[in-house]
């Protein structure tokens, strides 16, 4: 069966979830394109307040789809052009969205799954996931951007390891190393998630985008291409001043009772 990214929401919680039935859920060319439009589509509905991004079945990504690889990994165009178009897209519209972003990860989250776990807020993992990008296996590197992505997230010396020793790393050691928040039981992996995406899109939904915003915006201040964005966007910080949002968290803690955003 062809791969697929679905989306569904549920009220204020929406779940991206990657399917590639019988290849645990590796990436297809189509599946990325689909991820990007997923995630335009998520960044322009206010009622979403948390994403959880999963995979199906027993794995979160176990990378690319490399049945497809001949197609147009040999001639330098084409492999530019699926990189920097068909990936980088995908995990640029991720890393764009304001939505806060869940990962919950359950076994295999390898290569393509480290990148796209990469673009996520808080990662959760089941206790008996696995994480790496062993594709030096497979006679090739990782792309610039899509490695600078990942030695952000999970650090220059996890990044190192994984790519020059085709390391894979159990849930616990990444956790220690920062790439994890939290880890779960597998058969409590499903309520530990929907347990963390309430916690979030109960809080202050303007508050989370502009968060969210912010720090994007300290980490691409010295990028060429984006730093004027980024400089506009830290000049008006304190825009939100009179926003409903911010008076009303400030009324309900003076007035001792539960927020309503």
């Amino acid at each position: 069966m062809p791969g697929k990214v679905w989306l569904e929401s549920q009220g204020p919680v929406a779940r991206v979830r990657l399917s590639h039935p019988g290849k645990l859920n590796a990436m297809s060319r189509a599946m990325w394109r689909e991820l990007r439009a997923t995630f335009l589509r998520l960044q322009d509905d206010p009622a979403v307040r948390c994403v959880v991004v999963q995979g199906e079945g027993g794995a979160f990504c176990a990378g690319g789809d490399i049945s497809e690889y001949a197609d147009f990994r040999f001639d330098e165009a084409s492999l530019r052009d699926f990189h920097e178009q068909d990936v980088w897209g995908a995990l640029q519209a991720m890393l764009d969205c304001d939505v806060p972003l869940l990962a919950g990860i359950a076994g295999a989250c390898m290569g393509a799954g480290m990148e796209i776990a990469s673009c996520c807020d808080i990662r959760i993992a089941a206790d008996d996931a696995s994480f790496g990008a062993p594709i030096a296996r497979l006679g090739f590197p990782m792309a610039p951007r899509e490695a600078e992505l990942v030695a952000r997230a999970a650090g220059e010396g996890t990044a190192r390891q994984m790519l020059l020793e085709a390391a894979v790393l159990d849930a616990a050691e990444m956790k220690a190393r920062g790439f994890l928040q939290h880890l779960a039981p597998p058969a409590d992996l499903p309520a530990r998630c929907n347990a963390l995406a309430a916690r979030i899109a109960s809080l202050a939904p303007q508050a989370a985008r502009l968060n969210k915003r912010t720090l994007r915006a300290l980490r691409e201040r010295h990028d060429p291409e984006r730093a004027g964005a980024a400089a506009a966007e830290l000049a008006a910080a304190y825009r939100y001043a009179p926003a409903a949002e911010h008076r009303e968290g400030v009324a309900a803690f003076l007035d001792k009772r539960k927020p309503q955003f």
